[in-house]
């Protein structure tokens, strides 16, 4: 078996889940308080990610912990280039959650629009900041001959946010999130909300699929990938008009997680290129660990990965009615 083909598989996996799943909490996030026009309707929209939303964080940290054991070369290579835009991350999924965990502790309608306010500037930018990542990796660090990112430690983290593929990769990643969080509050709200969140949906998924089609025509993209998050994109559109809520989240979700997809298979079998000579790009055979080191990780990976697994779905079937939006007769 090719272990490093696997481990390398399990990443994209992981990516994947994490963008698919908090892309829609961060969508909530950002859409709730213009979905929800009063108190009850701003907490029916939250209350659909309440159950799920801390689960969902797990596979960030899958993410960055299955790199570290499987490819420690690539991890150090993407933490050193890219160590100030991932604290950010953490400091912005850290606002989020007390946001969420504290809006309802104190009853005030000045504190919980605060919170509100928290919750949305923090899923935005925590948005943003995973695409612009993933964007990032996409074209890659000034690696040498070593794998090693060179300049200077603060200079060479900044440089990379003004980068055409993070900028990119991070207004992929807003959109991408209001896309998901607008198809996934209309399939899980009733009412007011309901009706919002399709209104939002609809423009949100033309506008992902002419983007598809756009970084095709820039070469960024290649085209039987970019064709293929267009398609979905536009179907999932297509969904939204014809009232298909579950159909119109169920496409979003492939587009998105397509998306996603194309950023660590565009360039297969390099894992992080070198803006400084091709010749120096990690490769996934060239960043793996040991043999043994990577039977070692499959051993645990075959124990743990499948409860949490079970886990998220058992907490997603649990949790699966709609919530109600409007007033409810007393």
């Amino acid at each position: 078996m090719d272990l490093p083909l696997v481990w390398f598989a399990l990443v994209v996996l992981c990516w994947v889940l994490f963008v698919v799943l908090e892309g829609f909490d961060f969508g909530v996030g950002m859409l709730a308080p213009l979905l929800g026009r009063d108190p009850a309707q701003r907490g029916a929209a939250l209350r659909t990610i309440a159950p799920v939303w801390d689960g969902n964080e797990v596979w960030l940290v899958a993410a960055i912990g299955v790199t570290f054991a499987a490819f420690p070369d690539w991890y150090a290579a993407m933490l050193a280039g890219l160590y100030l835009p991932l604290v950010l991350l953490l400091l912005m999924l850290a606002v989020r959650g007390v946001a969420l965990e504290f809006r309802g502790k104190k009853d005030s309608a000045g504190w919980r629009r605060r919170c509100d306010v928290a919750l949305a500037l923090s899923s935005a930018a925590t948005a943003a900041a995973v695409g612009g990542l993933l964007g990032a990796l996409t074209g890659g660090l000034a690696l040498d001959r070593n794998g090693d990112v060179t300049g200077g430690a603060l200079g060479r983290s900044l440089a990379v946010l003004v980068e055409p593929h993070t900028v990119v990769g991070a207004l992929a990643g807003l959109l991408a999130a209001v896309a998901l969080g607008a198809t996934y509050l209309g399939l899980r709200t009733t009412g007011p909300v309901r009706e919002r969140a399709r209104s939002w949906a609809l423009p949100a998924a033309l506008v992902l699929a002419v983007g598809a089609v756009l970084l095709v025509m820039s070469g960024e993209l290649p085209w039987v990938w970019g064709l293929a998050v267009a398609v979905s994109a536009a179907v999932s559109a297509a969904a939204v008009r014809a009232g298909r809520e579950a159909w119109a989240f169920g496409v979003m979700v492939v587009a998105v997680g397509l998306g996603a997809v194309v950023g660590f298979l565009g360039r297969y079998p390099v894992v992080l290129p070198s803006t400084l000579d091709p010749a120096w790009s990690l490769t996934v055979d060239g960043a793996a660990a040991s043999q043994t080191a990577l039977q070692t990780v499959s051993v645990a990976a075959l124990v743990i990965l499948p409860g949490v697994l079970a886990y998220q779905a058992l907490a997603y079937w649990v949790f699966r009615k709609r919530v109600t939006s409007e007033p409810v007769p007393t």
